[in-house]
């Protein structure tokens, strides 16, 4: 059995519809609700990453129809350096589409435009548990350079134990407040944007 031919292009505005589909499958598959994922489709979260001038997402193709993305984005590779770095923010493919080289297809358009922006280096945000990706991208000469850690802002409070300093005095319930009025705002902004 031959492989079908792939093709990959650049998402533009009125092409969304395919991407936005495999993002929402992309979403489930890492265990977000599919409600939450075509919830967080129509309030324009795609629109609003593929409109900025420094993202740029690609769809692969196979027997006309979509089986793969990359998200990429261009900025420097640390807040202290001004080298531009491209990072690869998402690549996805179908299950029954891996390892049929759309991922690597979606690579090459990643470099080509890495190229075109002028860039050297090129990132890739990975989670630790997926194994695969993460032996893709070794083949490809990816190495480990950092590990990002995330936490919420009240667990590390708690952790800190600034929680307990702060809880009767006046700072904290202006701290609050700030807080509520910023995740409001930021709140507001995903709504109207």
């Amino acid at each position: 059995m031959s492989r079908p031919a792939i093709s990959v292009k650049r998402v533009r505005e009125d092409e969304q519809r395919p991407f936005t589909e495999l993002w929402m499958s992309a979403r489930v598959e890492a265990g977000v609700s599919p409600e939450v994922a075509a919830r967080a489709a129509s309030e324009g979260r795609v629109a609003a990453a593929l409109g900025r001038e420094d993202v740029r997402a690609y769809v692969a193709m196979a027997d006309g129809r979509a089986v793969g993305f990359a998200v990429a984005a261009t900025s420097p590779f640390s807040a202290l350096t001004e080298a531009p770095c491209v990072t690869i923010d998402q690549l996805y493919v179908v299950p029954e589409a891996r390892k049929h080289g759309v991922a690597r297809q979606l690579m090459s358009a990643v470099t080509v435009y890495a190229d075109s922006r002028g860039c050297e280096q090129i990132g890739c945000n990975v989670p630790a548990q997926h194994r695969e990706a993460n032996r893709f991208f070794a083949r490809l000469g990816f190495s480990s350079q950092v590990v990002r850690r995330i936490t919420t802002v009240s667990a590390l409070r708690r952790r800190l134990g600034t929680d307990e300093q702060r809880t009767h005095s006046l700072e904290a319930l202006l701290h609050r407040r700030r807080s509520l009025r910023a995740r409001a705002a930021q709140s507001a902004n995903r709504l109207a944007g």
